[in-house]
Order: C-alpha cells, then structure tokens, then sequence
C-alpha cells in the first residue's frame, strides 16, 4: 500500500476522531439535562445543545474531508485497503454526504427545539394536559420533516420516514419492517389468547410487596455486578443515576445508565436496570482498537436493543436467573419477600397481560406497542394524520390491538420520551431488537447448551464473552442484516423469537 494513501486516510480518521469526541461530550451534556440539571435552565441548555449540534455538523461537514475522501476512492491501489479500513471509508462517506445536504441552521434549529420539547413533555406528562405539549411537537415534527425530506434524496429510500428508520436501522426499510411486523403480530396475538384462556393464571398480588427505594438502589448495584458493568471499583466506567425514562448513553471508558425506583413496585427498577445494563455491556465491549474509527460503533439501534433484550428478559426472566438471585433479594428484603416461593414468583414476573404502558409491559404484549408506534409514526411523517389526531389514534389503536382503554394522555400518547426527544424511526428498533434476540439465543445454545445452567450457578461470564465475541467485537463492521447472518447463519425471521416465547409461556401457562 503506498505512502500517500496511508497519509490520507490516516488525516481522514484523525477529523473523525474530533467528531466522535465531541459527540461523547454531547451525550454527557444529554445525561446531565435528564439527572442532574437544575428545572431553571433549560433555556440554556437548549443553546448549549445547539451551538454542539452545530459545531459538529461543521465538523462533520468539513470540505477537508470530502477532500480526503476523494484522494483515498480515487487512488488505483484503494482496494488493496482491509475491510475495516474499507468500511470505514464508507460510514464517513455516508455521514459526510448526508450531513452536507442538511443546512447547519436547520440542525441547530432540531437540537434546540428537541431540548426544548422534552422539558415541556414532563410538564406536561405531569399534567396530563397534551394541549401543553401539542405545539412544540408540531414545531419539532415540522423540523423533523424538512430534515428527512432531505435525507430521503441522498439515502435514496422510498419514504422521508425510511430515511429516518436508516439513521437507527440501516438499509432496513418500512416494507421489510411492515412484513416482519405483521408476521409476528400474528403470532403474538394467538399466543396471548392462549395465555389469556388458560386455566392456570399467576398470582401478581406477591410483586406488590413495598420496599424502600433505598434497598431497591441495593439491588440495582448488584444485578450490574452480576452482569460485568462495573460502577464500584477504582476502574469503574459505569455509573447508575435516577431520572423519569431509564436510557443509557456514552462511549467506551464512559457509559452511563438511568433508572427509576417505585416503592410499590419494585421490579420495575429491577427489569430497567437489567434493560440498561445490556446496553452498556455492548458500548463498553466495543473492539477497543477501534476506538474513535467510525467502524468502532454499534451496528444499529436494533442490535443494541437485541442485547438489552437478551439481559432483561432472556435471562432476566428466566427461571434460572430467579434460583440465584431470589434469595439475593430476600436477603435485602429482609422480611419483606420472606415467604415468596420461586416458581409462583417467576410466574407472576411473567405474567402475560395486554396494558397500556409500554416500558411495562410484558415480553409478549410488548411487541403490539411498538407496532402500534411504527404505524403511527408512518402515518405523521407520511402526512395521512397530524399531531392534532395523535391522541385520538393511540387511544383507538390501544383498543384495538390490546384491548385496553386509555383514560389519560400521559398513559397514553404522551407516556415516551421519544417524540418529544425526536427520535422518530427509532421505536422499530426494540421489537426488531426482540427478533433479533430470538435469533442469537438460538445461535448461542449451539455453543453454550449449559447456558441456563451457568445463570443458575450465579455466573454470566461465558454468555457476556459470547455476546462480546460475536456481536459486540464486531462494532459497526456489518449492516444489521449481515451482521444477523454471520451471527446466526439466517436471514431476519420471526420464527427463533416466536419459537423461544411459545416455548416459554406454553410451560408457565401449562396448554
């Protein structure tokens, strides 16, 4: 390879390492507005926010890069470049032709209504008054359009909302999404109803027991100690915080994760923290030699949530986990779960019942809130509904898919954070996360059959190699769809996921 080439494409990466720096520092500043910022200054910290978006889309849109890149595409030897160096080539080309199409005061502009619409959807969640919140939505949505107008053309999807998808899911379009959705829409439905039917239900009156918060910030600190994310020792790169929606955000040495206590009820904090752990297991367990390469990110959003997945509710809610940690939890308890018997209390945490929120719902209800969402948010960004008509189309589709009646907005259309922190296109990540897990596990009990076994013993180290092995070691080397081939040697399919669910709940259920 010659000299000029390895010149420029180490002056490439140098601009990028810039980038992503700046970027962790945004996510820091992200972190201190949802923890620890004072209620007064959201004023400031939308400016804050604004002058780093915009800062780094001149980064990112630097002529020097462009330049660079060309010198690097054109050169006779570039395919003698390796595969790490080719992709990364790539992902930069694909960021720098996006992030010029976007004008900087556009970017700026989504940044500062983004911080500013948040910190009205807690009032107004607070309220349960949407008409607080309904306009600076509008605003955000607007914005949010113009800018996938744009990125629809240089992506070159069919829709403004694939373009969207794109930024979390890459080449994963609405078409592919809408099949695989309705796939397993189907098979979750006739799974519910046969939980729904079965003679044998579980008794959720022994989740109900109260326990200090103070405990509960106890037991967080070791499920994360049980899973490797370390928040204790001198080397510590991880902290726990409390905040309204549990979220993990940082990079590598820095990974910070949420979340939120309940005394009357306490597994909550228990599955958020588990959540959020297998989050920050795959951010902190990236290939460290790729650290501030383009090629040293996760694949996708529905990677990352296949893995938070896998921790929460693969092993979190096995039986397994339950044979350790239930006396771990009656220990600090105390008195409290004294008398609760295993069997009946990982029956009740797997109780499969339609509700109306989803950051609570259980594993097989889950998937038709996100759906719900998906639909939703093809519909606004394709103009067929406006923000006006959002109340009224959850409550309807709530009923619809699950039964269920919506009596509040802050139940309903206003229960996420992720419209008002606009993040549309991000919500089909998590169920495509659940298949995708499906998948994995299946691959995984080829190599660990002893898997379950291991969790029982108390030990997750040879599940966390394995998901470090095969898929958090490969950083954003593939596309989702690769990277979901050459992990279980299948293309995307419903079928490990459902298998895995029917499997399951068949047993609890007894039909």
């Amino acid at each position: 390879m010659t000299e000029p080439l390895i010149s420029s494409y180490k002056k490439l990466l140098e601009k990028v390492k810039g980038i992503l720096i700046l970027q962790s520092a945004a996510s820091v500043v992200h972190w201190d507005m949802e923890t620890m910022m004072p209620p007064g200054a959201i004023n400031l910290r939308s400016q804050q926010l604004a002058l780093l978006s915009r800062i780094e889309h001149k980064m990112s849109t630097d002529p020097e890069i462009g330049k660079l890149l060309e010198e690097i595409m054109k050169r006779p030897e570039y395919d003698r470049l390796n595969a790490v160096q080719q992709r990364n080539v790539y992902l930069i080309k694909k960021n720098y032709d996006e992030q010029t199409k976007l004008p900087e005061d556009l970017v700026a502009e989504i940044a500062k209504q983004e911080a500013i619409t948040v910190d009205v959807w807690k009032k107004a969640k607070t309220a349960k008054d949407f008409s607080m919140f309904k306009p600076k939505l509008e605003k955000l949505v607007d914005l949010k359009k113009k800018a996938a107008e744009i990125l629809m053309a240089v992506k070159e999807t069919a829709t403004p909302y694939d373009a969207l998808i794109d930024i979390y899911e890459p080449k994963m379009p609405s078409e592919t999404i809408n099949k695989i959705f309705g796939e397993l829409r189907e098979g979750l439905i006739s799974l519910i109803e046969k939980c729904e039917t079965a003679p044998k239900q579980p008794d959720v009156s022994i989740l109900k027991h109260r326990v200090p918060i103070d405990m509960q910030r106890k037991i967080s600190k070791t499920i994360a100690g049980f899973v490797g994310y370390d928040i204790e020792s001198k080397e510590a790169r991880g902290r726990i915080d409390e905040t309204e929606h549990p979220f993990t955000t940082g990079y590598y040495d820095d990974v910070r994760v949420t979340t939120h206590y309940y005394e009357e009820n306490f597994t909550s904090a228990i599955f958020s923290t588990l959540h959020e752990c297998g989050h920050a297991l795959y951010d902190q367990n990236l290939n460290p030699e790729w650290m501030f390469q383009p090629v040293g990110t996760p694949c996708s959003m529905g990677f990352h949530e296949s893995q938070s997945r896998f921790v929460e509710n693969i092993m979190g809610r096995s039986r397994e986990f339950w044979i350790y940690f239930l006396p771990k939890l009656k220990k600090f308890t105390g008195n409290v779960l004294s008398n609760v018997d295993l069997d009946a209390f990982v029956f009740a945490l797997n109780q499969v019942r339609p509700s109306k929120i989803r950051v609570e719902a259980d594993e097989v209800t889950y998937g038709l809130h996100i759906i719900i969402r998906f639909n939703l948010e093809q519909d606004l960004l394709g103009g067929k509904i406006t923000v006006t008509e959002l109340p009224e189309v959850w409550n309807q589709s709530y009923k619809d898919y699950l039964g269920v009646d919506i009596e509040n907005d802050s139940e309903g259309v206003m229960q996420d954070t992720h419209w008002a922190s606009g993040l549309y296109g991000y919500f089909p990540s998590y169920t495509l996360g659940n298949v995708y897990s499906g998948q994995i596990l299946a691959a995984m009990e080829k190599d660990l059959p002893e898997w379950k076994n291991q969790i029982a013993q108390g030990s997750f180290q040879d599940i966390r190699q394995w998901l470090i092995k095969n898929i958090h070691s490969y950083g954003d080397l593939y596309d989702p769809s690769d990277l979901l081939k050459k992990t279980s040697g299948e293309e995307l399919s419903v079928k490990p996921y459902l298998n895995y669910l029917n499997q399951k709940y068949s047993k609890l259920y007894s039909f």
